[in-house]
């Protein structure tokens, strides 16, 4: 009996052995996050940034370091929550956390946008990338690809207003919105700009529409060159904010 005890507990070690040595199912992780300092372009142009930082102890005097830190809910790589346009709805801290991890698209427009700087995302474009890809998962995040955050180290040209102060960057058409919440019931849209709404957009009416519908939006992500095109999974982390209208928000692709 002890000898059959003990030839079961080696199996059954090297069952449990083998099953943990087995490969992650994901093959690489990209992160589409910018990082936060002074420099992040932002939507309303100010003179001084509204990001500060102030250092309130050091490892040479007090043995440890921290900072205080103050910025907008709306600042870099960031969340915008259904409450942000629509009284009533979720609030950051109550978006569900099975919405914030999701199948991944990610629709390439960059081509377009090269010979169009205020292009919106068109349902052909969403068309063509199924017929690639296969269709859209249910309660996917389709982030779009504009290839806009190769300026992100130049506030002007990331903003790129006119001389009437009208920014000039693109974003989703409301056409393109309404297919991909309606048809493929989306739980969040992403793009590597300043704003879902393609910059002159004067009433937001993506973000009126989406957002109402329990959307939310991940806006100037980042490396979406590197991200997987489709079959990924994306982890959307914002800070758990109590009656937030967005976040700052880390953003992980997972590629299969």
């Amino acid at each position: 009996m002890v000898a059959y005890a003990f030839a079961l507990a080696l199996l059954l070690f090297a069952q449990h052995h083998t099953d943990g040595a087995q490969p992650s199912e994901f093959r690489s992780i990209v992160d589409l996050t910018h990082t936060i300092n002074a420099q992040v372009p932002t939507y309303e142009l100010a003179a001084h940034s509204p990001y500060q930082a102030e250092t309130v102890a050091t490892i040479d005097k007090d043995k440890y370091f921290a900072r205080n830190i103050s910025l907008p809910e709306h600042f870099g790589t960031h969340l915008d929550a259904p409450a942000h346009f629509a009284r009533g709805l979720w609030t950051v801290e109550q978006i569900p956390a099975e919405r914030l991890v999701a199948p991944l698209a990610v629709i390439d427009v960059s081509g377009n946008v090269k010979a169009n700087g205020d292009y919106q995302i068109s349902v052909e474009d969403i068309a063509r990338w199924e017929q690639n890809h296969g269709q859209i998962p249910l309660g996917a995040v389709v982030m779009v690809r504009t290839g806009w955050d190769s300026r992100w180290d130049s506030i002007t040209s990331y903003r790129n207003a006119d001389a009437q102060g009208t920014m000039h960057f693109p974003g989703y058409s409301l056409e393109s919105a309404r297919f991909l919440v309606e048809g493929r019931k989306v739980v969040g849209l992403g793009i590597d700009t300043l704003s879902i709404d393609y910059g002159p957009s004067k009433d937001f009416e993506v973000h009126q529409y989406t957002l109402a519908h329990s959307l939310y939006h991940l806006e100037n992500v980042a490396n979406l060159e590197h991200a997987p095109v489709s079959g990924g999974l994306v982890v959307v982390a914002p800070m758990k904010l109590e009656g937030g209208s967005g976040s700052p928000v880390r953003i992980l692709a997972l590629a299969r």
